[in-house]
Formats: C-alpha cells, sequence, structure tokens
C-alpha cells in the first residue's frame, strides 16, 4: 500500500490511499489465474486429452521429496494395499528455487527411461501457496502435460488445487488418496476372488445337472428311437419273411407240388418231354428218378 500520511488535530492520524498493489498470496493467486486463463484458451486442461491411469501398474515412477511425509504416506499405503510394485523414485525439490528445474527435469528423466513406468505420479504434502507455487508455474504445468506416461498428480490437502493438477492424466486429493486411486485392497481382492470362486462353483455345478439331465433325456428318447427302429425293423423282417416262406419251392412242394429235372435243367412246360427222357423228380421230402414212357 502506497499512501501519504497525516495529522488531523480532530482525527489524529490517518493515511491518504494512492496505490494498493497485491503481493504475497493475493500475487501468487493473480499469476496462477492469469495462467489458468491462457493454458485454458490452448486446451491443455481439455478433458478430452486426458489419458486412462492403469489399474494396478507393475511399475511406477515416483516424482517427491523422498524425506517428506508425502513420499512416506504414498509408499505405505501402496505396500499396505497391494504390494509387489516396483517403483523408481525422482528425487526432487518441491518448493523453493530449485523445485521448478527438479520437477521438470524428473518429468523428462522418466520419459527418457529405456523401460518407462506405466503412470507417473507428482506428488507432495499440503502447505501454504508460497509452498505450492513450484505446481502453479507453466514450466511444470506444460511437463505434465506433456508427458507420454500417463501422470497422476496429488498435491497438497483436499481443498488444495494446482494447475499442475488440472493439467495431469488423474487428480487426488492427497498422498495416500494415490495410492488408493492406483491399486486396490489386497483383503477385499481375495474377498472378491472368493465370492468368484464360490459363484463360479455354483455357476458350473448348476450347468453339470442341467448337463446331466439332458443326457439323462437324451438317453430315454435315443433309447426310444431305438426300440422304435427294431420294432420297426422286426415288423418288416416278419413281414419278408413271410413273403419269402410264400416264395419259397419248399412250400410248394410240401403241398404236393413236385420239381422235374432233365439233369440240371428245371422242366417247365411237356414241350420238353419225349418217351425216353430220364428225369429226376424232387418232392419235399426225397429224390425219386424216372424215364419218360408217353407224353400227352
Amino acid at each position: 500500500i502506497v499512501a501519504s500520511p497525516r495529522l488531523h488535530p480532530l482525527y489524529n492520524f490517518s493515511l491518504n490511499l494512492q496505490s494498493v498493489t497485491p503481493v504475497g498470496e493475493g500475487s501468487l493467486k493473480r499469476a496462477a489465474d492469469l495462467l489458468l486463463t491462457k493454458l485454458t484458451a490452448e486446451g491443455l486442461f481439455d478433458p478430452a486429452r486426458k489419458r486412462m491411469v492403469p489399474y494396478a501398474p507393475e511399475h511406477i515412477g515416483l516424482i517427491t521429496s523422498g524425506e517428506s511425509a508425502a513420499y512416506a504416506d504414498f509408499i505405505k499405503i501402496l505396500g499396505v494395499r497391494w504390494g509387489g510394485i516396483r517403483i523408481v523414485h525422482g528425487e526432487v525439490q518441491v518448493q523453493g528455487d530449485r523445485a521448478v528445474t527438479d520437477i521438470v527435469e524428473a518429468i523428462d528423466a522418466m520419459n527418457q527411461l529405456a523401460k518407462p513406468p506405466e503412470v507417473l505420479v507428482i506428488t507432495r504434502g499440503g502447505g501454504s501457496a508460497d509452498d505450492l507455487a513450484a505446481f502453479n508455474n507453466e514450466q511444470v504445468v506444460r511437463a505434465v502435460a506433456a508427458s507420454r506416461i500417463p501422470t497422476l498428480v496429488a498435491i497438497g490437502h483436499e481443498t488444495d488445487l494446482s494447475l499442475a493438477e488440472l493439467a495431469a492424466d488423474q487428480r487426488a486429493s492427497t498422498p495416500s488418496n494415490a495410492a488408493e486411486l492406483l491399486v486396490p485392497d489386497k483383503t477385499q481382492a481375495a474377498q472378491a476372488l472368493h465370492e468368484q470362486k464360490r459363484s463360479m462353483g455354483e455357476l458350473l455345478s448348476g450347468h453339470l445337472q442341467t448337463a446331466s439331465q439332458l443326457v439323462r433325456e437324451h438317453h430315454q428318447t435315443i433309447r426310444h428311437l431305438l426300440e422304435q427302429a427294431y420294432s420297426v425293423a422286426e415288423y418288416t423282417l416278419g413281414k419278408q419273411n413271410a413273403l419269402l416262406e410264400a416264395l419259397n419251392p419248399e412250400a410248394a412242394l410240401r403241398r404236393g407240388y413236385a420239381v422235374l429235372r432233365s439233369g440240371k435243367t428245371v422242366l417247365k412246360s411237356i414241350k420238353a418231354l419225349k418217351p425216353g427222357t430220364r428225369l429226376s423228380i424232387q418232392m419235399h421230402d426225397g429224390q425219386a428218378d424216372a424215364t419218360i414212357n408217353k407224353v400227352q
């Protein structure tokens, strides 16, 4: 505040204000608001450009101060909930003169790894506007947005919101919440697997019962069809046997007929006979030889 002091016999000491310039948190907020407007116009915070952050990743890149509570909280919650995850730590200052350079260089280094992490977690605990100023810096915000690795940014407490979080693919309210968003609770996961196993067992049992019932029904159907086919075949065979029996020469012989042969030739006409012809007479119960004496 720039003002002119004045002494008055009635009103004592007073100030005549000439100008007011915001400094401290006020100036930081004004700069952040201006940057927000600028980057929003560029589409840097557009939800359409955000990517899915892998759930239960096997490889995480963690950018924060290794001595911070944020680092300890994230590692602890991650281990309690899931465990067995490879973490590559990028050591950075999260406030102060080196913070911006450290964070930008760490993001770039993670992206340059031969086997980069599946997700990049950038985090720190809460603090004043001055403490969190690095995460409202244009270089940091652009580095987060440009990362080829999907980013999860958790800065401060629930009420804190930085531009780096807006540029990230996903935001977490706290470092602990970042770990919760990345991995499931192994106890709940084990319970869910147990429930799935039970459900699959019941489903399989139901399928087996249904299949068994179908097999029984098919067996009965096939047996019924076979019995029908056997009956039809038996009936047909009976008719064919009766026909064969009716056409069997032996049947005619049993009725008193005979078969005359001259040599191996069956004689069908009297014209084949003449006196002196030798015949073989076959009857149903034997055979006799004869000679023709007379033909009429």
